[in-house]
């Protein structure tokens, strides 16, 4: 199966099939294997999945990143990225921090936090290692319990490919140390949430297409018209890189124990200022912040790339740059984000963009699925709708 393709029931794992529709076929990608560093004999396949009659099933996200490349690469360009992938280490048993001395108001870079988990995130590391990512730097984060650790960037599927399986190596290697790794937007609502900062460059072969020395700071025109692209389809974008209910308890956010909730709340970007959906930290690349630690890491990677390219093809023109902090000084007429999951499915579905890069058969099933979660949310009665409404 390792060689060819291994058969299954596609309706059991919710691709918008039914009982009814033939087998779907995992067709692995070989050269991109990776042997799991805490239990060498097992390896794990990206794989792309295949129906009955040889065609790829066109709503699978890995399938959806590559059309979305092939786009870029038509246009003459090869998309590079890197993430920065936030979670929390939790008790196996319990809704908490799994670490009880991680208590500080501000607890973001604090050792001895980090070294009373250096065990997890040793292994961690040292999995990244021997898989040759290139890993360059691990901290606690802004939160109780909240690590991230970063990578070197490369060629976009690579690092989608990577993604997928860090998320599986954390929650892995965290289990074997007698903890729960969680990548949920918001856990706790006093705390900052986990977020998947993901910086984006164009190139042709060696040439950073983003790079340009005379440009303001350090930009392109042509990473501007990409910005103005992301900014423009950031309502129907959030449906992808903000893809649960939870993630909305992260965007617009009240202010945390820390002072800061470190996400966006308005459409807009900056220089170096983590207050705004885009951020722009050196020549040559844009960070955008918007995305959260729940985001597929495929659909990601293909619903930034499809604004961009957007962009590029239209000539957007981003605006002025903002350097005013969003939470304090908030502009009066900024556009605001979706406040909710279903507002930003809603956008979503009425976006011809995404529906003509990412495909209707996606774009459909997706949307399908996602209303399905927030029918399923709104059929609960939360406490605190009994608190303040029972008496009414």
């Amino acid at each position: 199966m390792a060689e060819g393709q291994a058969g299954f029931a596609g309706f059991a794992a919710w691709l918008d099939l039914t009982p009814a529709d033939p087998d779907v076929f995992a067709q692995p990608e070989r050269e991109r294997l990776f042997q799991l560093p805490w239990q060498p004999e097992v390896a794990w396949m990206p794989a792309d999945l295949i129906q009955v009659n040889g065609d790829p099933l066109p709503q699978t996200p890995r399938w959806v990143l590559k059309k979305v490349l092939s786009q870029a690469e038509a246009m003459g360009f090869q998309v590079k990225t890197g993430i920065e992938c936030e979670f929390m280490l939790l008790s196996p048993e319990e809704w908490a921090i799994s670490d009880e001395r991680d208590r500080q108001a501000k607890p973001c870079y604090d050792q001895q936090s980090l070294m009373r988990r250096f065990s997890v995130i040793r292994d961690i590391c040292d999995g990244m290692q021997k898989l040759g990512w290139d890993p360059y730097q691990n901290d606690h984060e802004d939160a109780n319990g909240q690590f991230e650790m970063n990578w070197r960037f490369d060629d976009a599927l690579v690092t989608a490919d990577r993604h997928a399986f860090f998320k599986y190596m954390v929650k892995s290697i965290a289990e074997k140390h007698g903890y729960r790794a969680t990548f949920m937007p918001k856990p706790f609502a006093h705390l900052t949430g986990n977020g998947c900062h993901t910086h984006i460059s164009l190139w042709q072969g060696e040439q950073n297409l983003f790079a340009d020395p005379q440009g303001e700071l350090g930009l392109s025109q042509l990473a501007y018209h990409f910005i103005g692209g992301v900014l423009h389809h950031a309502p129907a974008l959030c449906a992808l890189t903000n893809p649960t209910v939870n993630s909305y308890r992260r965007l617009n956010a009240p202010v945390t124990l820390s002072g800061a909730t470190w996400s966006p709340n308005t459409i807009s970007y900056s220089g170096n200022n983590r207050t705004h959906a885009i951020r722009i930290p050196d020549a040559g690349r844009f960070e955008l912040r918007l995305a959260d630690a729940a985001a597929n890491p495929y659909l990601l990677a293909a619903g930034l790339i499809a604004a961009g390219l957007d962009g590029i093809q239209h000539q957007r023109d981003p605006g002025p740059r903002c350097d005013n902090n969003t939470y304090t000084d908030p502009l009066p007429n900024a556009p605001t984000l979706p406040g909710s999951l279903v507002e930003a499915l809603n956008h979503l579905d009425q976006n011809t963009l995404f529906r003509s890069r990412l495909g209707d058969p996606f774009v459909n099933a997706y949307l399908k699925l996602k209303r399905q979660q927030w029918q399923e949310y709104n059929r609960q009665i939360t406490p605190w709708e009994r608190e303040t409404t029972l008496d009414c």
